[in-house]
């Protein structure tokens, strides 16, 4: 059955031509990012649990994990939390298959406990934080809806947004809280993973205002954790200077207060442990990135499942095949891929799947069109092959 794929040329000023850019990425250690990182880890253990007691994936969502700060008393050289911070996992799952118990809660938080010491090791997960299940059992309609044909049926009518290639800002941003975490932090354990980079292009010159909560312990007093501040500041510039030849500036924490002493101190090294909550779908697009020069879908995607909801999979697939586009179809400098489903649809079969491309000048836009087309039907042919990377764990949500 031939698919409804269509591919128009765009009429817009591209990224890199725009005068301002907006770019934005919340880090691993923040709320938001945590909620996040908690429902994907759980849909993940629950996809592996049902492979292995009944040799398929079956109807589960856990999305709607919701973290909830705690207090703390953060101290140079020291400090301890007061009250802990408290995580709940909430959502839907099967729970029993052909009269076979299933153990989801126990799965759910052994898988958050698990990602809590892989991701967020600064967080004591004994003492500083308590994780909490309440999954219950899907809708008997979107289940029957999850099993119904050979092909996936669509749980919902909605849509999916991807765009490529990432402009020089888009991966200053995207980089610089990716090498704080992985590699800064090694040699400056003082950097927490609750890190939010907002950058702004105007015209060519690229302003970073970075936040990053401090851990306490590692800082002797106030002069150590300037200076700490200020390699921070160089290191991210000197990052930055790598994906571009603009001019770029760096601020890091500019809420400080040298004078009175008031600075981004915490304990575990995220704002989570004092004040600041977490929601799954509040934070980063499944790019890893906040994006409003771009088109972006309001859609939470860590947590859903990945067998038949397109709230996840039609996001993380039409990056999949704008990146492949931009890459592989010459004379393009932009393309934005929408893919929409109708409930009850095989998901290989939208209701459309549309690219925008902005053409170079001169460009063939026949030829783009129809590799453009070529890129966007295999990809829904092998639309499984998501859902396998998905459960793998080999592809971002956040």
């Amino acid at each position: 059955m031939p698919r409804n794929i269509r591919v128009e040329k765009l009429t817009q000023t591209p990224i890199e031509k725009q005068e301002i850019e907006i770019v934005e990425r919340k880090g691993v250690g923040h709320p938001d990012s945590m909620a996040d990182g908690f429902a994907e880890a759980v849909s993940r253990a629950l996809c592996n649990e049902y492979i292995k007691k009944c040799g398929t994936v079956l109807h589960h969502n856990t999305d709607q994990v919701e973290v909830v700060a705690g207090r703390s008393c953060p101290e140079y050289r020291g400090g301890e939390l007061i009250s802990p911070m408290y995580v709940l996992l909430v959502g839907r799952a099967t729970k029993e298959f052909m009269d076979s118990k299933i153990p989801t809660d126990t799965t759910a938080v052994k898988a958050a406990k698990q990602y809590l010491k892989t991701t967020l090791p600064d967080i004591d997960s004994e003492h500083d934080i308590i994780i909490d299940c309440k999954l219950g059992v899907g809708s008997t309609d979107l289940q029957s809806v999850f099993r119904r044909g050979k092909a996936p049926m669509a749980n919902d009518t909605s849509f999916g947004v991807g765009f490529a290639p990432f402009s020089e800002t888009e991966k200053i941003v995207y980089n610089t809280e990716r090498q704080m975490v992985l590699n800064f932090k090694k040699d400056m354990p003082a950097i927490g993973t609750d890190i939010k980079v907002m950058g702004m292009r105007k015209n060519d010159k690229i302003t970073l205002t970075v936040a990053c909560a401090m851990i306490g312990k590692y800082i002797d007093d106030a002069s150590h954790y300037f200076s700490i501040k200020k390699e921070l500041s160089d290191k991210i510039c000197d990052l930055a200077m790598k994906y571009t030849e603009r001019e770029v500036e760096v601020y890091v924490n500019t809420g400080d207060d040298e004078e009175s002493g008031c600075v981004y101190l915490t304990v575990t090294g995220t704002s989570a442990e004092m004040g600041d909550d977490g929601s799954v779908g509040r934070g980063n697009r499944c790019n890893g990135l906040i994006t409003p020069n771009r088109p972006m879908s309001m859609e939470a995607t860590s947590g859903k499942n990945p067998i038949n909801h397109v709230g996840k999979l039609y996001n993380l697939l039409s990056n999949r095949m704008a990146n492949e586009i931009a890459d592989e179809v010459p004379g393009i400098q932009d393309v934005h891929i929408r893919i929409l489903s109708q409930i009850g649809h095989p998901i290989d079969q939208p209701l459309i799947a549309s690219a925008q491309v902005i053409p170079e000048a001169g460009a063939n836009m026949s030829v783009i069109k129809s590799e453009s087309e070529a890129i966007i039907d295999q990809w829904l042919t092998d639309i499984t092959k998501v859902t396998e990377m998905i459960a793998k764990g080999e592809l971002d949500t956040f």
